[in-house]
C-alpha cells in the first residue's frame, strides 16, 4: 500500500541557514563553501571535507555535533543517524515533524552537497574486489535520497558543475532557493544514486559471471546534447557509462563542431571495425556510411589502406567516416581532404596531419589514445517496445587455423590471408552481409539485404561500379574471396559469388542444406571453409 502524502503545499522559497558538506571530489569545494558562509549559511561537515575548509579558515561544525557520536569503523558510520536524517527528511510545516525535531533536538539541514566515493573510478583503475567494495558509498546516496524526497525543504546538490548556480541563486533570491531549482535538483539526485546503484550492481554481476540478473539497471551521464536524433523531429543525447575502453564515448575532438547522433553511430562503428587489425602488422582504414563499411583495406602505409579502401566505393565514401588504426600522418591527411569527409578517428595524429586537415574547418578530427580491444567483453543494449534487449559484445575472433575446409580444394595462402581478412570485416556489416576482397581489400560489400543472395549480388555490382570508376576491364571481385557472415541457406547465393568471380568462400556453416553448397562448390573448383561462428550485425 502507499504511503499516504499529508500534502503540505511547497513553499516556493526556502531560506538555506545550514548546509551539510560532505564531498569525495573535491573541485570547486572551497569557492563554494566560501559562497555558503558569505551568505549567512552554517557549514557542517565530515572527515576529510571538513579538514579541507579549516585549513582554508572556514568555520565549519563536525557532523558529530549533530549526531552526537563519532565516527566510528573507519567512517563507515558517521551519518547514518536520526540527527541527520531527521534534518533532511522533517518536513517543516507539519507540527508533529516539528515537535519530533524539537523534541529530540534535530536542527534542520536545508541543503547537503554530496559526491559519492569513486566506485566507477576504482573500477575503471583495475583495483581487487576489496578495494572495490570498500568505495561503495552508503551515508552518501543515503543523505542524497533523503534531501531530495524532501525537496519541498532542502536543496540536494551532487555535482560541482551546479555551486556556482546554487551561489547566483542564493544571491538573487536573499538568501533562498526556488523550489524550480530545488525540484530539479532533486530529479539530478535520483538519476545520480540510480546511475551509482547500475555500475555497483554491474560490477557484482560481473564479479558473479551473472549473464541474466533478475533485474539490470543501467546508468550513464550527460556527454552532449544533439540538435536531434536520426532526424530533425527527434530529439537526442549521448550519455557516457564511465567505460575507459578506447572509442567514440572517450575520444578528444580536435576540430570541428559536435557530432551529430549519426555521426556518433557511424564513428563508433568504423572504429570498433579498424580496431580488428593490428597496427603492429598493417596500416588499416575503414570508411563508413551509415554503419556500414563502404571501403576496408590494409596497406603499408596509412595513405596507402586509404587509398584502396576509398577505391572500393568511392561515390560512398563521400561525406563518410574514416577510420585508422594507427596515428594519422600528413601523407594520410593529405588525401583525405581531397574529398568531403565528416569525421576522422585515430589513435593520434602528428602535428603535420593536424596543420592539414586544420583548413578543413567542418571536417572533426578525434583522437583515441588506443586501439579498442575486440576480445574484451562487454554488454550492448538495443531499446524495444517495452524494454531492453541486451547481449554480451559480439567479440568472437577467429584465425586460419581455426577455418575447417570442407571442400575438395583447399585455398592457397593468399586466399586463406584474404579469408580471415574478409571475415574480420563482415562481422561489421549489416546481416544480410556479403563481402569480396582481394589482396586485403574490400572490394565489393553487400550489407542489410532481406535475402543473402541480394547481398552478394549487390557486392558484385558494387565491384562492377568501382572498376568503372578505376578505369580498369574487369572487376576485382575476378579471383577474390567472398566472406558471408551467416550460412548459405542455399546454393544460390554462393552461386552468385562464384559468377562474380570469387574462388574461395568462408562461411560459418551450419545450414541443412551445407552439403548442397559444398557441392555447388566443387564442382565450381571454388575453395570453401567453414569457421563454426556467425557474425549477425542486426
Amino acid at each position: 500500500m502507499a504511503v499516504v502524502s499529508k500534502n503540505h503545499p511547497a513553499p516556493e522559497l526556502v531560506r538555506v541557514r545550514r548546509a551539510l558538506l560532505s564531498v569525495s571530489d573535491k573541485t570547486g569545494l572551497i569557492a563554494f563553501a566560501q559562497g555558503l558562509a558569505s551568505a549567512g549559511v552554517e557549514l557542517v561537515s565530515t572527515g576529510g571535507t571538513r579538514a579541507a575548509l579549516e585549513k582554508e579558515g572556514l568555520a565549519v561544525r563536525d557532523v558529530s555535533d549533530l549526531t552526537g557520536f563519532p565516527e566510528i569503523m573507519d567512517g563507515r558510520v558517521k551519518t547514518l543517524h536520526p540527527g541527520v536524517h531527521g534534518g533532511l527528511l522533517g518536513i517543516r510545516d507539519d507540527a508533529d515533524h516539528k515537535a519530533a525535531m524539537e523534541k529530540h533536538g534535530i536542527a534542520g539541514i536545508d541543503l547537503v552537497a554530496i559526491n559519492l566515493y569513486p566506485f566507477e573510478e576504482t573500477v575503471a583503475g583495475g583495483a581487487d574486489a576489496a578495494t572495490t567494495v570498500e568505495n561503495i558509498d552508503i551515508g552518501g546516496p543515503a543523505m542524497i535520497r533523503a534531501a531530495a524526497k524532501n525537496h519541498a525543504y532542502v536543496s540536494a546538490v551532487t555535482d560541482p558543475e551546479d555551486y556556482s548556480r546554487i551561489l547566483v541563486a542564493l544571491e538573487e533570491n536573499d538568501g533562498c532557493i526556488p523550489l524550480e531549482l530545488r525540484r530539479e535538483l532533486a530529479a539530478l539526485a535520483f538519476a545520480r544514486t540510480a546511475a551509482y546503484d547500475a555500475a555497483v550492481s554491474g560490477w557484482f554481476a560481473g564479479e558473479l559471471d551473472l549473464e541474466a540478473p533478475r533485474h539490470r539497471a543501467f546508468g550513464g551521464k550527460l556527454h552532449a546534447v544533439m540538435r536531434y536524433g536520426e532526424n530533425p523531429h527527434q530529439k537526442a543525447a549521448f550519455y557516457t557509462n564511465g567505460d575507459t575502453r578506447p572509442g567514440v564515448a572517450t575520444a578528444e575532438l580536435l576540430q570541428g563542431k559536435q557530432l551529430s547522433y549519426n555521426n556518433i553511430n557511424d564513428t563508433d562503428a568504423a572504429f570498433e571495425l579498424v580496431s580488428e587489425f593490428d597496427p603492429a602488422k598493417d596500416a588499416a582504414c575503414a570508411i563508413i556510411k551509415h554503419a556500414n563499411p563502404c571501403g576496408v583495406a590494409v596497406g603499408g602505409s596509412l595513405a596507402d589502406a586509404y587509398g584502396r579502401a576509398l577505391a572500393c566505393d568511392q561515390t560512398s565514401a563521400f561525406g563518410g567516416i574514416v577510420a585508422f588504426n594507427r596515428p594519422l600522418d600528413a601523407e594520410a591527411a593529405r588525401e583525405i581532404v581531397k574529398i568531403f569527409t565528416e569525421v576522422i578517428i585515430a589513435p593520434d595524429a602528428s602535428d603535420e596531419a593536424r596543420e592539414i586537415l586544420s583548413a578543413k574547418k567542418n571536417l572533426r578530427l578525434m583522437i583515441t589514445g588506443g586501439l579498442a580491444d575486440p576480445r574484451q567483453p562487454g554488454l550492448m543494449v538495443k531499446s524495444v517496445s517495452g524494454g531492453l534487449l541486451v547481449q554480451g559484445r559480439d567479440n568472437g575472433a577467429l584465425a586460419a587455423q581455426d577455418f575447417r575446409v570442407v571442400t575438395k580444394r583447399a585455398p592457397d595462402a593468399r586466399e586463406l590471408d584474404d579469408m580471415a581478412f574478409a571475415f574480420r570485416v563482415a562481422k561489421h556489416v549489416k546481416s544480410n552481409a556479403i563481402v569480396y576482397a582481394l589482396n586485403g581489400v574490400t572490394v565489393g560489400v553487400g550489407a542489410g539485404q532481406m535475402s543473402r543472395v541480394d547481398s552478394a549480388r549487390i557486392a558484385a555490382r558494387k565491384a562492377v561500379d568501382a572498376a568503372e570508376a578505376m578505369g580498369i576491364d574487369a572487376p576485382l571481385t575476378k579471383g577474390s574471396v567472398v566472406a558471408s557472415d551467416a550460412f548459405f541457406p542455399f546454393a544460390d547465393g554462393l552461386l552468385s559469388a562464384i559468377e562474380a568471380g570469387a574462388t574461395a568462400v568462408i562461411q560459418p556453416g551450419g545450414s541443412m542444406r551445407d552439403q548442397d553448397v559444398i557441392d555447388a562448390a566443387d564442382e565450381a573448383g571454388v575453395a570453401m571453409v567453414f569457421t563454426g561462428m556467425r557474425h549477425f550485425r542486426h
